[in-house]
């Protein structure tokens, strides 16, 4: 990016790889992109599985009291206890789905295909890659492999740096 344009640059650290954490670091990275900032997003650990060609996302209650869903004209909390139920995952990320699907929002694989037309940069974690036994052929194209240096290098010249 050079000094004379008034273009801001954005990274994004992405940690979590459940369907409704999925949604924050891509809406944002897409939104940057389309008002014109530089986007970087640095997956590693859980999030890396982000960008396998295969998702399989799911929603867990474990641990997130502030999950509501909206069941006849009201919000239902789900209790951190029906996390230990057998099938409640299932539940949860069904009634999700559903709620997306309704609600007309894009699936992250669109959101993810938003991103790689935008040219948000995205970087894949290579020791993550490594720690998990990640292959690079399990992943979409367009994402390059670096580590913390890479992303470094990146936010030191990023005027907002996120960690989702």
């Amino acid at each position: 990016m050079s000094e004379d344009t008034n273009a801001k640059a954005m990274s994004i650290i992405v940690t979590k790889g459940t369907l409704d954490w999925a949604y924050p670091p891509f809406i944002l990275a897409t939104t940057a992109a389309a008002m014109g900032l530089e986007v970087t997003m640095f997956f590693t650990f859980y999030g890396l599985s982000l960008l396998k060609k295969d998702l399989n996302l799911k929603v867990s209650t474990l641990g997130n009291t502030a999950m509501e869903m909206p069941m006849g004209g009201m919000h239902m909390a789900m209790p951190n206890i029906m996390a230990a139920l057998p099938g409640a995952p299932a539940l949860t990320t069904a009634m999700m789905k559903n709620l997306i699907k309704k609600k007309g929002v894009a699936s992250i694989e669109e959101l993810r295909e938003l991103a790689i037309e935008a040219d948000v940069n995205m970087i894949a974690c290579q020791m993550t890659m490594d720690l998990f036994e990640y292959k690079k052929e399990d992943m979409i194209e367009g994402p390059v492999l670096g580590g913390a240096a890479t992303w470094v290098d990146v936010a030191t010249k990023s005027d907002i740096n996120l960690y989702i």
